[in-house]
């Protein structure tokens, strides 16, 4: 016979009769938005290429910061990303915006690479050749993953 007042209660692991798949939680989708709103929302904004990846060319001279920094590496898989672009600086003026994950540095593919590594690269790099591409909802993920 099944008590309820036991329902609540885990099950220990090794007590499952069968395989047992752990889920992740569920992430529940936006809000819903009225069809004749949605042109204005930026959540429903059909421009793509806003996604595609791009070319960003810096040229750094001795001495000088590199107008943005970085969180993230392989400890989060998720990858590298932009969590801060200095206004004015030239990463501004390239294009450079937080929430572009960087796929490669002068050809170094950064999409599996150690935080501190990816940091070794761009600091010593005098010219950086990145290729990004804008990614806010791994950036998202990425930023509760982290403390970087």
């Amino acid at each position: 016979m099944l008590r309820f007042d036991t329902m609540d209660q885990k099950i220990p692991y090794d007590d499952y009769q069968l395989p047992v798949v752990f889920l992740p939680s569920y992430e529940s989708p936006p809000a819903w938005i009225a069809p004749q709103e949605r042109i204005h929302h930026p959540d429903y904004n059909n421009e793509l290429t806003k996604f595609l990846p791009r070319t960003i060319v810096l040229k750094k001279p001795p001495g000088a910061q590199l107008g943005f920094n970085i969180r993230g590496g392989k400890a989060s898989q998720l990858g590298i990303f932009i969590s801060k672009v200095v206004p004015d600086s030239d990463a501004h003026r390239a294009g450079l915006q937080e929430g572009d994950q960087v796929l490669s540095v002068n050809e170094v593919d950064f999409q599996d690479i150690e935080h501190s590594r990816a940091v070794d690269i761009l600091k010593t790099a005098r010219e950086i050749l990145m290729r990004v591409r804008y990614f806010p909802y791994n950036y998202q993920r990425q930023r509760e993953r982290t403390v970087h």
